[in-house]
């Protein structure tokens, strides 16, 4: 039998999980189950990546130990993954001793191998990413460029990891194995960013303990992404004396497949294919990178109240409707975006007009006309050909339908099957049953077109069970399918000679009323903004000393003058009089104000910062603005009977 092992990225338990997520998790888990229906020994990975600075602030916050906070977030997400059905065969947690004491032995090794080294690293650090961005990768203003969060100048001692020893071996992996990174488009982002040069990796921390230490220099800590990207080999046994699950799904398995968001596509496509290299480990794994669910205004933030929560849409409309959304809505190597009319008119148009409405007049005619069991009619008849053509649909699908599958195209096996239930209606329109009913002479042309119903709806059903895990065993149970036709080596006209339907079956979907059920979602989202309190305690950072707030200079700047920066869309660029001199400063605020809008208005500035040139031109200080909870910037304005250089305490 052959092996398949699939895996999620270990989530970041910073949070409740939102449908981002989710479709992640979904889509892995409904993969899985469609190599177990093609014989696969498939087994499937997930996990929380539970180390960090990020999550020790976390813990602190919400007053807790760091261990204590992780524990409770495996919880929710365990709970989480329990709601939507989630069959994983693995949770790995970073903080689990089978985790740790395997990436000790794995830093050490590469370590005695001179893979990786001791040196000193100075540059701008994103806390929430917890990594170092040279000046060329960061966006305007110093923004980190994956997370759009300030970065901030950090210089420590680090441990480095050798990439630029591994670049050229790596170049030629991928172009000796084009389906290493699919899709194409994402492939082609990694060896740019690998041919535009590698700079070695910073691995270790000083500046905090929450982690695995360096066994050989315990005041370092090994860096998240060591770390983390180990796990899908620990969690096999490797490194251990259990190793077994290693040797079969790594070693000697037939396929591996890493399921990332596009954000992290850099860390899975170059830092772990590197680390594996310098293990002397065979990098088995294919790397499918996708887009992320968007709203309308942009990402999901739980500030803007667009973020809406999987438990909710279960509880409101089922897991079968989630989880065929949730796959269904975001195509191939695109960004997908959530609205609540696309929700429920998903639902209503694919699941209740369609598949369920046609399971339910099936099963309703044939209990009219036979009184429930009908038999394969083998004779030729006018409707043959109408027959006939459902028939070679039906084997063209199945081809069309396995081709996505095995190629990540969820969205289009999905839309094989739709197309399928449309060709079986279809069927009922070009023969009209209750005409045939009507004669006599015609019962066996309207059994062997009730017939070819129930088949297709058997067809259909088995192509929809990596996704509808409610609704399938219903409706096989509904038509009184055995096992042994519900898979694939089943999946042919003529396999069931005999159905025997139940009288009624319950309903499968109901059907929704969309703008009713559309503001119902807007309004659970509307229950996800923070409150106002509870928005203060997130954003609240670490306690300072009274000294640490004296060393800011801040004093009352007139604003005379203002334009557009020459050369980036974001900046705008003040002359300011602060009572000493005119400074020219530098401010990333052209999105919220035009230059014409603060002209001869006084703000507040911190007048002691280090000058910083900002796309060519050298800030001299910072125009302090507040955000609002929707995340518009607001410049905070003083009194104009104030004068330039007032001291501001």
């Amino acid at each position: 039998m052959k092996t398949f092992y699939i895996t999620t990225p270990i989530y970041y338990p910073s949070g409740k999980y939102h449908i981002g997520s989710a479709y992640t998790t979904c889509l892995c888990d409904s993969v899985k189950k469609y190599k177990q229906l093609q014989n696969y020994d498939a087994r499937f990975l997930t996990g929380n990546d539970e180390h960090g600075q990020k999550m020790a602030e976390a813990a602190s916050d919400n007053g807790r130990t760091p261990q204590e906070h992780v524990d409770y977030m495996a919880k929710l997400s365990k709970e989480l993954w329990s709601t939507l059905k989630i069959d994983y065969d693995d949770f790995i947690r970073t903080t689990e001793e089978r985790h740790e004491s395997v990436v000790e032995k794995i830093f050490e090794k590469l370590l005695a191998n001179d893979d990786i080294y001791l040196g000193e690293y100075s540059g701008h650090y994103c806390l929430s990413c917890e990594a170092y961005f040279t000046e060329t990768q960061l966006l305007e203003g110093n923004i980190c460029p994956d997370c759009g969060r300030e970065t901030k100048i950090l210089k420590e001692e680090t441990y480095f990891l050798r990439l630029s020893k591994y670049s050229d071996r790596l170049l030629k992996y991928i172009e000796d194995n084009p389906d290493f990174i699919f899709p194409e488009s994402r492939k082609n982002e990694v060896v740019q960013f690998v041919k535009s040069g590698l700079n070695d990796l910073s691995v270790s921390r000083t500046a905090f303990d929450w982690g695995v230490k360096v066994k050989s220099n315990p005041k370092h800590v090994i860096y998240v992404w060591i770390d983390a990207l180990s796990n899908y080999i620990t969690s096999l046994g490797y490194g251990s004396s259990k190793d077994d699950l290693f040797q079969k799904y790594w070693m000697n398995g037939d396929e591996v497949v890493h399921v990332v968001g596009k954000d992290i596509l850099r860390f899975h496509a170059i830092y772990w294919p590197i680390m594996l290299m310098a293990l002397d480990l065979p990098i088995k794994f294919r790397l499918f990178a996708h887009g992320w669910y968007m709203m309308k205004d942009g990402k999901m933030s739980k500030s803007k109240g667009n973020v809406i929560y999987p438990e909710q849409l279960v509880e409101a409309y089922g897991l079968d409707a989630f989880r065929y959304y949730i796959v269904r809505e975001l195509s191939y190597g695109h960004d997908g975006e959530f609205t609540p009319e696309d929700y429920i008119k998903r639902i209503n148009t694919d699941l209740v007009n369609d598949y369920a409405n046609l399971v339910s007049r099936t099963i309703s005619m044939v209990n009219k006309y036979f009184d429930g069991t009908v038999k394969n009619a083998k004779h030729d008849h006018d409707y043959k050909k109408f027959e006939l053509e459902l028939e070679e649909t039906s084997k063209h699908i199945f081809e069309q339908y396995q081709q996505a599958m095995d190629e990540f195209k969820m969205a289009e096996a999905l839309s094989e099957i739709s197309a399928l239930v449309k060709r079986t209606n279809k069927l009922i329109d070009d023969t009209f049953p209750w005409d045939l009913a009507k004669d006599d002479s015609k019962k066996d042309v309207l059994e062997s077109v009730m017939y070819h119903l129930l088949e297709s709806i058997r067809l259909i059903t088995i192509l929809y069970q990596p996704f509808l895990l409610e609704t399938t065993p219903k409706v096989f149970e509904g038509l009184n399918v055995g096992e042994g036709l519900r898979v694939f080596t089943s999946y042919k006209f003529g396999e069931k000679s005999v159905y025997q339907v139940v009288k009624k079956l319950p309903h499968l979907f109901p059907r929704l009323d969309v703008e009713k059920e559309s503001e119902k979602i807007k309004v659970m989202m509307e229950s996800n903004k923070p409150k106002e309190e509870e928005k203060r305690v997130f954003d609240m950072k670490s306690e300072i000393e009274y000294d640490d707030f004296s060393k800011l200079d801040l004093i009352v700047g007139h604003i005379d003058d203002a334009k557009a920066h020459p050369n980036a869309d974001k900046l705008l660029v003040f002359d300011v009089n602060t009572g000493d001199k005119v400074r020219t400063i530098v401010s990333g605020i052209a999105k919220f104000y035009k230059p014409e809008d603060l002209k001869n208005t006084n703000v507040m500035v911190v007048v002691n910062l280090k000058p910083v040139k900002l796309r060519g031109i050298l800030s001299e200080g910072m125009i302090l603005s507040a955000e609002d909870k929707d995340g518009n910037l607001k410049v905070i304005e003083l009194n104009n009977e104030l004068e330039p250089g007032d001291k501001i305490s």
